[in-house]
């Protein structure tokens, strides 16, 4: 195995770590949510983030470690991030965390159509099949005709806000690196949700504050993960990766809460995965010529 084929194959597998590690975290999130308010949890996992992100951002960027350029794009970007966040959190304390996933799942999908709009991107025959792919399952999923679900609608909206997010980000990511990025992220965004922790506070037992330390010690690892991914792989290779994100979450949902999706949820995820495949082999193609 020549070096090329030894690197990519360590940014996907790396890039697979991380996916089947995140619901990991909104387990911890979701059995936490049962004595703290998911937006208190929401700032911890921030909070927490930084005790692990900061010591490697100075140790690679020094005293300069945060982004000097493009800084109302970081803030509106993590701004998203935290909105996203603190929807999907709030929808696990409600809904089952694979049903969850499977509605926020609809984002990138949401990210494409906003590209045409925001970012002036041409709108294609894919884009468009893409959508309506997404819009179905994401229907099917939510099913507003049997009543509402705010599990599921928290989780379609964590979906939108997400979206923003990777429209932001695109903007933001012209001027600065990964480090820098993920670093303002944590800071920022544990500024911004400190007021909403505040409004919600109960202090933590010492097996809590173990759980929190933990969560933000998987949510800093699968930060590093997917940046590293990214440098030893293509994105066009890694994109499809992401969605073994919704396989981990119906096995730590069923291992920690045994719940399992009914069928319903899993004909409106298959949809939706079907239409980010068909993004991402638009993707493929283009880079092929």
């Amino acid at each position: 195995m020549n070096s090329h084929s030894s690197s990519t194959l360590l940014g996907i597998s790396l890039m697979a770590a991380a996916m089947l590690l995140v619901p990991t975290l909104d387990g911890i999130a979701k059995m936490l949510s049962a004595s703290y308010s998911p937006l208190l949890i929401s700032w911890a996992r921030y909070a927490f983030s930084c005790i692990f992100v900061l010591p490697w951002a100075l140790l690679h960027r020094g005293r300069n470690f945060l982004p000097r350029e493009e800084l109302p794009a970081h803030a509106l970007r993590t701004f998203f991030a935290a909105a996203s966040m603190c929807c999907f959190f709030m929808a696990i304390s409600f809904s089952p965390m694979a049903d969850v996933t499977s509605a926020y799942f609809v984002g990138p999908i949401i990210a494409a159509l906003l590209s045409v709009f925001i970012l002036g991107e041409a709108l294609t025959a894919r884009k468009l099949a893409a959508l309506v792919f997404g819009f179905i399952g994401a229907l099917i999923i939510v099913n507003p005709a049997g009543g509402l679900n705010i599990g599921l609608l928290l989780g379609a909206t964590a979906g939108g806000f997400f979206a923003l997010y990777a429209i932001t980000t695109r903007q933001a990511s012209r001027a600065s690196d990964p480090v820098s990025t993920l670093a303002f992220q944590c800071l920022f965004g544990t500024f911004i949700l400190a007021p909403l922790a505040i409004w919600q506070w109960s202090l933590p037992s010492m097996d809590q504050l173990y759980l929190l330390f933990v969560m933000g010690a998987i949510s800093a690892a699968c930060h590093f993960m997917t940046i590293s991914a990214f440098r030893h792989a293509e994105a066009s290779l890694l994109a499809p990766l992401a969605y073994l994100e919704l396989l981990s979450s119906v096995a730590v949902g069923y291992l920690m809460f045994n719940d399992l999706p009914g069928p319903r949820i899993g004909i409106g995820a298959m949809l939706i995965v079907a239409g980010g495949l068909i993004l991402v082999q638009r993707r493929k193609m283009l880079q092929a010529y």
